[in-house]
Protein backbone atom coordinates (compact mmCIF):
# COMPACT_ATOMS: atom_id res chain seq x y z
CA UNK A 1 0.00 0.00 0.00
CA UNK A 2 1.09 3.20 -0.92
CA UNK A 3 1.93 6.31 1.50
CA UNK A 4 -0.76 8.22 0.72
CA UNK A 5 -3.48 5.43 0.88
CA UNK A 6 -2.19 4.62 4.69
CA UNK A 7 -2.40 8.44 5.33
CA UNK A 8 -5.83 8.65 3.77
CA UNK A 9 -7.02 5.56 6.45
CA UNK A 10 -5.77 7.94 8.91
CA UNK A 11 -7.52 10.87 8.34
CA UNK A 12 -10.93 8.27 7.82
CA UNK A 13 -9.80 7.17 11.25
CA UNK A 14 -9.90 3.53 9.90
CA UNK A 15 -8.31 0.89 12.57
CA UNK A 16 -6.86 -0.72 9.19
CA UNK A 17 -4.34 2.40 8.86
CA UNK A 18 -2.31 0.96 11.73
CA UNK A 19 -2.04 -2.73 10.44
CA UNK A 20 -1.14 -1.19 7.54
CA UNK A 21 1.58 0.73 8.66
CA UNK A 22 3.04 -1.83 10.82
CA UNK A 23 2.87 -3.99 7.82
CA UNK A 24 4.87 -1.38 5.76
CA UNK A 25 6.85 0.39 8.38
CA UNK A 26 7.20 -1.93 11.78
CA UNK A 27 10.39 -3.47 10.89
CA UNK A 28 12.44 -0.56 10.11
CA UNK A 29 10.68 1.42 13.32
CA UNK A 30 11.32 -1.68 15.67
CA UNK A 31 15.53 -1.37 14.08
CA UNK A 32 15.24 2.69 14.44
CA UNK A 33 13.88 2.16 17.87
CA UNK A 34 16.33 -0.70 19.35
CA UNK A 35 19.35 0.73 18.28
CA UNK A 36 18.59 3.27 20.75
CA UNK A 37 17.12 1.81 23.58
CA UNK A 38 18.56 -1.94 23.23
CA UNK A 39 16.08 -3.27 24.78
CA UNK A 40 13.29 -5.68 22.65
CA UNK A 41 10.68 -4.89 24.86
CA UNK A 42 11.28 -1.40 25.23
CA UNK A 43 11.66 -1.22 21.38
CA UNK A 44 8.36 -2.23 20.78
CA UNK A 45 6.75 -0.33 23.26
CA UNK A 46 8.11 2.96 21.30
CA UNK A 47 6.93 1.13 17.79
CA UNK A 48 3.66 0.96 19.15
CA UNK A 49 3.43 5.06 21.25
CA UNK A 50 4.18 5.71 17.89
CA UNK A 51 1.22 4.04 16.47
CA UNK A 52 -0.76 6.14 19.01
CA UNK A 53 0.85 9.22 18.13
CA UNK A 54 0.78 9.15 14.40
CA UNK A 55 -3.17 8.47 15.25
CA UNK A 56 -3.40 11.29 17.80
CA UNK A 57 -1.50 13.98 15.45
CA UNK A 58 -1.83 12.93 11.75
CA UNK A 59 -0.95 16.41 10.90
CA UNK A 60 -2.47 18.80 9.21
CA UNK A 61 -0.94 18.82 5.91
CA UNK A 62 -0.48 15.51 5.26
CA UNK A 63 2.92 13.74 5.05
CA UNK A 64 4.34 13.00 2.00
CA UNK A 65 6.90 10.70 3.28
CA UNK A 66 4.94 8.64 5.65
CA UNK A 67 8.08 6.58 7.02
CA UNK A 68 10.34 9.39 7.64
CA UNK A 69 7.21 11.30 9.83
CA UNK A 70 6.85 7.63 11.66
CA UNK A 71 10.52 7.44 12.04
CA UNK A 72 10.82 11.02 13.56
CA UNK A 73 7.98 10.09 16.13
CA UNK A 74 9.85 7.09 16.83
CA UNK A 75 13.31 8.25 17.25
CA UNK A 76 11.97 11.07 19.93
CA UNK A 77 10.18 8.54 22.02
CA UNK A 78 13.33 6.25 21.84
CA UNK A 79 15.65 8.87 22.68
CA UNK A 80 13.25 9.88 25.88
CA UNK A 81 13.16 6.09 26.65
CA UNK A 82 16.66 5.98 26.62
CA UNK A 83 17.56 9.06 28.65
CA UNK A 84 15.00 7.91 31.06
CA UNK A 85 17.04 4.47 31.70
CA UNK A 86 20.40 5.76 31.52
CA UNK A 87 19.74 9.17 33.44
CA UNK A 88 23.02 9.86 35.92
CA UNK A 89 21.28 8.57 38.95
CA UNK A 90 21.14 5.37 37.47
CA UNK A 91 24.74 5.64 36.38
CA UNK A 92 24.34 6.95 32.86
CA UNK A 93 26.03 5.10 29.57
CA UNK A 94 27.44 6.05 25.89
CA UNK A 95 25.90 6.18 23.00
CA UNK A 96 25.67 7.73 19.42
CA UNK A 97 23.80 10.46 20.94
CA UNK A 98 26.04 11.16 24.33
CA UNK A 99 28.79 11.59 21.29
CA UNK A 100 27.07 15.33 20.66
CA UNK A 101 27.63 16.25 23.63
CA UNK A 102 31.40 17.35 22.50
CA UNK A 103 29.90 19.98 20.23
CA UNK A 104 26.97 20.81 21.72
CA UNK A 105 27.83 21.62 25.66
CA UNK A 106 24.91 21.01 28.32
CA UNK A 107 25.11 24.77 29.50
CA UNK A 108 23.37 25.31 26.22
CA UNK A 109 19.41 25.73 26.88
CA UNK A 110 18.83 23.03 24.12
CA UNK A 111 15.13 22.90 24.58
CA UNK A 112 14.48 26.43 24.77
CA UNK A 113 17.00 26.94 21.18
CA UNK A 114 14.70 24.11 19.40
CA UNK A 115 11.34 25.77 20.61
CA UNK A 116 12.39 29.11 18.84
CA UNK A 117 13.56 26.34 15.87
CA UNK A 118 16.85 28.50 15.66
CA UNK A 119 18.79 25.14 16.42
CA UNK A 120 16.82 22.65 14.19
CA UNK A 121 17.21 25.32 11.06
CA UNK A 122 21.12 25.96 11.80
CA UNK A 123 21.37 22.12 12.22
CA UNK A 124 19.36 21.58 9.20
CA UNK A 125 21.94 23.98 7.43
CA UNK A 126 25.26 22.09 8.68
CA UNK A 127 23.82 19.00 7.25
CA UNK A 128 22.69 20.38 3.91
CA UNK A 129 26.75 21.32 3.63
CA UNK A 130 28.19 18.02 4.09
CA UNK A 131 28.88 16.03 1.03
CA UNK A 132 26.40 12.98 0.81
CA UNK A 133 29.06 10.57 2.18
CA UNK A 134 29.73 12.84 5.29
CA UNK A 135 26.00 13.07 5.68
CA UNK A 136 25.16 9.15 5.31
CA UNK A 137 27.45 8.78 8.08
CA UNK A 138 26.29 11.55 10.18
CA UNK A 139 22.71 10.56 9.81
CA UNK A 140 22.99 6.83 10.29
CA UNK A 141 25.39 7.47 13.06
CA UNK A 142 23.32 10.24 15.30
CA UNK A 143 19.38 9.89 13.67
CA UNK A 144 18.95 6.05 13.25
CA UNK A 145 21.88 5.53 16.19
CA UNK A 146 23.59 2.33 13.89
CA UNK A 147 27.08 1.35 15.15
CA UNK A 148 30.20 2.73 13.64
CA UNK A 149 30.78 -1.37 12.10
CA UNK A 150 27.53 -0.73 10.62
CA UNK A 151 28.11 2.31 8.60
CA UNK A 152 31.65 1.22 7.45
CA UNK A 153 29.95 -2.24 6.07
CA UNK A 154 27.39 -0.30 3.94
CA UNK A 155 30.03 2.41 2.82
CA UNK A 156 32.76 -0.91 2.01
CA UNK A 157 34.81 1.45 4.22
CA UNK A 158 36.88 0.29 7.64
CA UNK A 159 35.73 1.67 11.02
CA UNK A 160 38.46 3.61 11.82
CA UNK A 161 37.74 5.88 8.93
CA UNK A 162 34.50 6.34 9.50
CA UNK A 163 35.08 7.00 13.49
CA UNK A 164 38.02 9.66 12.15
CA UNK A 165 34.93 11.26 9.97
CA UNK A 166 32.88 11.36 12.18
CA UNK A 167 34.94 13.15 15.20
CA UNK A 168 35.90 15.63 12.35
CA UNK A 169 31.95 15.93 11.93
CA UNK A 170 31.57 17.03 15.35
CA UNK A 171 34.04 19.42 15.72
CA UNK A 172 32.43 21.09 12.35
CA UNK A 173 29.25 21.20 13.69
CA UNK A 174 30.89 22.73 17.30
CA UNK A 175 32.75 25.67 14.73
CA UNK A 176 29.22 26.19 12.90
CA UNK A 177 27.20 26.31 15.98
CA UNK A 178 29.71 28.52 17.59
CA UNK A 179 29.49 31.05 14.26
CA UNK A 180 26.08 30.78 14.15
CA UNK A 181 25.96 32.17 17.77
CA UNK A 182 24.05 29.16 19.47
CA UNK A 183 26.66 28.52 22.14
Amino acid sequence: MEDYQIVDLYWARSESAIEQTKTKYGRTLTGISFSLVSSREDAEECVNDTYLAAWNSMPTERPTYLGAFLAKIVRRLSVSRYRLAHAEKRGGAEGPVAELTDCIPSSMDVEKQFENGMLTAALNRFIEGLDKEKRYMFLRRYFYSDSVSDIAASLGAGEGRVKTTLHRIRLSLHDFLEKEGLI
